[in-house]
């Protein structure tokens, strides 16, 4: 029985999975709805696992974007350099002058290799974070209806609760008021007989308001 539900769970969440595809979904951990049903003390393993996975993905993705405008202002100020020194005078600087020039070329292509490498590796990233989102969504979508369906079960209860209190309710105003009328017919017909007072004289001895 168990295999048989984790075997048509694994079918839902396939089925899920069919019908976001290739959707313009928010990135979950980014948003604060997402937070508000899935509080830290409620998140599964499973839950956790991809949520941290997503934000390593979007961290690296930042981290990239950074390095690669870092990297590029390098460049700039390398080229600026190269050519403040791009003079053919000959003296005693210009061996150092073209030393120069050539370490700031060489800087310039070990920085465009790391431009490049990061570039293709800040390419695929998209990718992989919509697929771990995706992930995300399903298994959310599935806990969430988990919860709806078991919160179903707690509300029918709850409101045959409601319905029997009501009830009961009721019957109780009816014996109150039936009790409160008889104790009026009572008191009335003692105080016809007896007159106001000796009533007053039976009341304070008897404590009765």
């Amino acid at each position: 029985m168990k295999r048989l539900r984790k075997k048509i769970k694994r079918i839902k969440k396939a089925n899920l999975s069919k019908v976001i595809k290739n959707r313009k979904l928010p990135i979950l951990t980014l948003d604060s709805r997402w937070h508000e049903i899935f509080p830290e003390e409620e998140k599964t393993s499973e839950i956790k696992d991809l949520e941290r996975k997503l934000n390593e993905l979007l961290a690296k993705q930042g981290k990239l974007v950074n390095e690669i405008k870092d990297y590029k202002k390098i460049k700039k100020n390398l080229m600026n350099e190269i050519v403040a020194n791009m003079d053919t005078n000959s003296g005693p600087t210009s061996k150092q002058r073209e030393k120069k020039l050539d370490r700031n070329k060489q800087y310039i292509l070990e920085i465009n290799k790391k431009i490049d490498d990061e570039m293709e590796e800040l390419s695929r990233l998209p990718y992989q974070i919509k697929e771990i989102n995706e992930e995300l969504l399903v298994e959310s979508i599935s806990i969430c209806y988990d919860r709806i369906s078991k919160q179903m079960v707690e509300i029918n209860e709850i409101s045959d609760w409601i319905k029997k209190a009501r009830e009961e309710l009721k019957i109780k105003i009816l014996q109150k008021q039936d009790m409160e009328n008889k104790n009026t017919l009572i008191y009335s017909y003692m105080h016809d007989i007896l007159g106001a007072e000796l009533m007053e004289r039976f009341d304070e001895n008897h404590k009765i308001e």
